[in-house]
């Protein structure tokens, strides 16, 4: 299990970013596009995905049901 690593400076940003500037469920829903389209776009252009791009596409899901928990079994 990882451990939080953002500096007090670096906390105050993100929790401003998104406490001003784009609500939660915007973002989980940006990053859950982009992330389709990226997806979309390596499985069309190469036959084999690069190798880590699975953790790539894994991590920015999780990410994004951080933000707004979206896959959760109730």
């Amino acid at each position: 299990m990882s451990t939080n690593t953002f500096s007090k400076e670096a906390e105050k940003r993100l929790i401003d970013f998104f406490n001003h500037a784009i609500a939660p469920e915007d973002m989980a829903k940006v990053i859950r596009q982009v992330n389709y389209t990226l997806a979309l776009s390596v499985m069309k252009e190469q036959e084999t995905p690069p190798n880590g791009i699975e953790s790539n596409f894994y991590w920015l899901n999780e990410l994004a049901e951080i933000l707004n928990p979206y896959l959760e079994a109730e």
